[in-house]
């Protein structure tokens, strides 16, 4: 971790951490920088979003609407290969029973803090729905990958892409994104608007720096104004999202969907190795 310097660098910095039941922590959140949390997403080996993530996303939102001189928050990954590879289905368990994913989605895009995805690898499926679930996505040029893998298991998207990424990118695209199941490079995704850049890998440290510097130097309260008025037009129907996270929970019992999950575990599927790394095209063999 680190914090910017007077030439928007990044120099070397204190942590703190969130742990689970079992002591071991997925975020760790600098706070050094006055106004910045900067926060980096960690659970070995790829990077799978699992219900004790969830949690300690829940638990993080909670504490960023506490936090009233808060103004930017950043998420970064530990891993460069994976932003968030996507849901670890049956991976741990939710103190809440049913991880308050949508819940939490929503309140960070209702929060007054600008929050901003830093994307250097993969980002699929719940990894995907997360970064959409920020307000803002950079991502690097060279190796940021992005997909909705669902289709391709005998699943649907059920955590926000199927609200969000029409939003972005209108319904054509959503349904080629959704439907098609394959991984899309940087400069597709900035080119059909689901990201906002994507920027070479020596440039994004410090373009993201410069960018979080300049919103630090602005208002509190006319950041907090301009984007609520911006909400009212560009959030997705709560209702809608509770429907399709419901539905989603249904495909998870279709016999098909079983049969597939089954098959892609045995090829690799939330293990390091080629399954994981082309798993656009992988997906697709699986039938």
């Amino acid at each position: 971790m680190s914090q910017m310097s007077d030439k928007g660098r990044h120099v070397p910095r204190k942590k703190e951490g969130r742990c689970d039941g079992r002591g071991e922590t997925r975020l760790t959140v600098d706070k050094q920088v006055p106004g910045y949390w900067r926060v980096t997403l960690n659970h070995p080996p790829i990077n799978t979003v699992d219900d004790a993530m969830y949690d300690e996303i829940f638990d993080l939102v909670q504490a960023i609407d506490a936090e009233p001189a808060l103004k930017v928050v950043t998420f970064e990954s530990a891993n460069r290969d994976y932003f968030l590879a996507h849901y670890g289905i049956g991976e741990s368990q939710s103190r809440f029973g049913k991880p308050r994913w949508r819940q939490a989605a929503l309140q960070l895009a209702n929060s007054n803090v600008l929050s901003i995805a830093v994307i250097r690898g993969r980002a699929r499926g719940g990894g995907s729905e997360f970064a959409l679930a920020c307000d803002i996505r950079f991502a690097r040029r060279e190796k940021a990958i992005f997909g909705q893998p669902e289709v391709g298991f005998g699943l649907i998207p059920g955590g926000g892409a199927l609200e969000r990424l029409p939003l972005l990118v209108g319904r054509s695209r959503a349904i080629e994104i959704a439907l098609g199941a394959d991984d899309f490079d940087a400069d597709t995704a900035e080119k059909y608007g689901w990201i906002n850049r994507a920027i070479s890998e020596t440039e994004l440290d410090d373009f993201v720096a410069e960018f979080v510097r300049r919103v630090l130097s602005f208002d509190g309260q006319a950041l907090a104004a301009a984007k609520q008025r911006l909400n009212q037009t560009f959030m997705p129907d709560p209702g809608q999202l509770e429907a399709t996270q419901a539905a989603f929970g249904e495909t998870l019992r279709w016999p098909n969907a079983g049969e597939l999950m089954a098959k892609a575990r045995e090829r690799g599927l939330g293990t390091a190795g080629e399954f994981e790394l082309n798993l656009g095209r992988a997906v697709a063999e699986l039938s």
